[in-house]
């Protein structure tokens, strides 16, 4: 049994070297992921904001959070391939998401592809809304859901995004994908 083990560790080991020598990547976008959902989490989103703190308004919150930064990314010419592991990250941790909810296998794909034309959406809306110097119809659509909220939530959550969307322009892009969100 010993000897098993010691060779699947050391199998594990050469793909992985392989692999890098194919150049394939770690996975270079978890820090940066991870710090999106942190983000994402915040209290104030739910409290002041008043985005509905359910299992759908926490995934709005993280694609609206994801769409801002993959959209800072894009910004960026080297930027596209960062952001394009981002999204692949997110895909990853949907998939893991809908398992443990216990989605099979036979429906999973159709619920990530549902939910990668949400995050194409969201980055449509509020790069449209963000030119037009306007979100809150990209907000109220898919934070809300289509609910106006209070005018008070609607201003913070309309100020933080802003504020946010600011601070991520200037913002390297080294800093970025090392996981640190401003």
């Amino acid at each position: 049994m010993r000897g098993q083990t010691s060779r699947g560790a050391e199998r594990r080991v050469a793909l992985g070297w392989f692999g890098r020598l194919l150049g394939e990547k770690r996975d270079e976008a978890l820090p940066l992921y991870n710090a999106v959902v942190m983000h994402a989490r915040a209290e104030h989103w739910y409290l002041e904001g008043g985005v509905p703190d359910t299992v759908d308004g926490r995934f709005d919150m993280i694609a609206t959070i994801l769409a801002l930064v993959m959209l800072r990314l894009e910004a960026e010419p080297a930027g596209g391939e960062p952001a394009a592991r981002l999204a692949e990250r997110f895909v990853d941790d949907m998939d893991g998401q809908l398992r443990e909810f216990g989605i099979g296998d036979i429906v999973v794909g159709k619920h990530i592809g549902r939910m990668m034309g949400m995050l194409g959406g969201r980055l449509g809306a509020y790069r449209d809304g963000l030119a037009a110097g306007d979100i809150d119809g990209a907000m109220i659509r898919n934070l809300y859901r289509g609910v106006v909220p209070t005018p008070d939530a609607l201003g913070h959550v309309r100020l933080t995004l802003m504020n946010f969307h600011a601070a991520l322009a200037a913002t390297p892009i080294t800093h970025l994908l090392a996981g640190e969100l401003p």
